[in-house]
């Protein structure tokens, strides 16, 4: 029997398209294969953004708009598989967000979450209702879906941030939220320092009863992260693929930090070459020291510190490092893990 499709059935199946599209309908079958693909095939393209090219831009960015008039004055990193969407994965927004000494970015609170990592400077602050913490390179710092929060930077010197958010997931969900408060800044309450004391120490308040899966410690310090680096390097075998690799955690729960997006930060050492690793979770890398380069899918990134770059999802990539190195980086992978479809591969 020929599987070759007759003139005649072809015109009936067109004619048959024509009429349900009408009712807005359309035919699994034409669409099954790129619905359903055998593995992962995301527009996403790996891409890295070198420090030195866009520090001009951030600079530039701040002599033609205040931080107030922008509300934040931010670059959209945007994907290069992804552009005109503001996203740097499907799933994750990414920005490098600018305020100048003296400057204020006015309080607002969104239903979507956000992460701060420090990338450039120090001694600037973020507010979390009403909750202040300065902050420094390598520095990571929560603001929780629905919380008021401003920033200020009374230093003498510019700052420059990462912003991480769940700005598509939220917007996919319909769920997207935005108040401004009636002042630009919040009033304090509460020592600069008390969230750390209270969260920071594998403690917490006996009265504290959890409100939200976000953890209640929301300023992460790098010292203490380099610190518990250095221990694992001294006295454990690194892993083939990431070297060393800590997960960001709520210390009350033991689980996710944020619960649209995991953390982690990592250290790799000199002379390292990792073996292939992919995941379901497309991945934002920030480096914090270091020198050395991401191979994906056969490309070579060379990254040093300040540079940006993202693995797309089941892309296999690969760490060569010259210098110690010490990287951030955020994915989805609490949403995946949750809905039973996160997966990994190792070479």
């Amino acid at each position: 029997m020929s599987a070759i499709l007759q003139p005649s059935a072809t015109v009936n199946r067109q004619q048959f398209y024509d009429r349900i599209n009408g009712g807005n309908c359309t035919p699994l079958w034409e669409v099954l294969h790129t619905l359903i693909p055998k593995e992962p095939n995301t527009p996403c393209k790996p891409y890295l953004w070198k420090w030195t090219e866009v520090w001009p831009w951030i600079q530039e960015a701040g002599k033609l708009i205040t931080a107030q008039e922008a509300e934040r004055r931010v670059l959209v990193l945007e994907n290069p598989g992804l552009r005109g969407r503001s996203r740097i994965t499907h799933s994750l927004y990414a920005g490098l967000q600018l305020i100048l000494p003296g400057e204020i970015a006015p309080t607002h609170r969104h239903s979507q979450s956000a992460l701060r990592f420090v990338l450039y400077g120090g001694g600037a602050y973020t507010a979390v209702n009403g909750e202040k913490v300065t902050m420094n390179v390598g520095d990571f710092v929560i603001t929780p879906s629905w919380t008021f929060h401003d920033h200020g930077n009374p230093s003498n010197e510019p700052m420059v941030w990462m912003d991480g958010l769940d700005v598509p997931l939220v917007e996919y969900l319909d769920a997207q939220f935005l108040e401004r408060a009636p002042e630009s800044m919040q009033r304090i309450h509460g020592t600069q320092g008390e969230n750390f004391a209270q969260f920071g120490n594998t403690m917490k308040p006996v009265e504290y009863q959890a409100k939200s899966r976000t953890s209640p410690l929301f300023w992460y310090p790098y010292e203490r992260t380099r610190e518990a680096l250095d221990t694992l390097l001294a006295d454990n075998q690194a892993h083939p693929c990431w070297g060393y690799k800590l997960q960001y955690t709520n210390p009350v729960t033991g689980g996710w930090a944020m619960p649209t997006m995991g953390t982690f930060m990592q250290m790799l050492p000199t002379g390292f070459k990792g073996a292939e690793y992919r995941s379901t979770d497309s991945t934002v890398y920030a480096a914090v020291e270091g020198r050395g380069r991401c191979v994906i899918r056969g490309e070579a990134f060379e990254f040093g510190p300040r540079d940006v770059f993202v693995c797309p999802s089941w892309m296999p990539y690969r760490f060569e490092i010259a210098d110690q190195a010490v990287l951030f980086s955020f994915s989805d992978r609490p949403v995946q893990q949750a809905l039973d479809l996160w997966r990994e591969a190792f070479q």
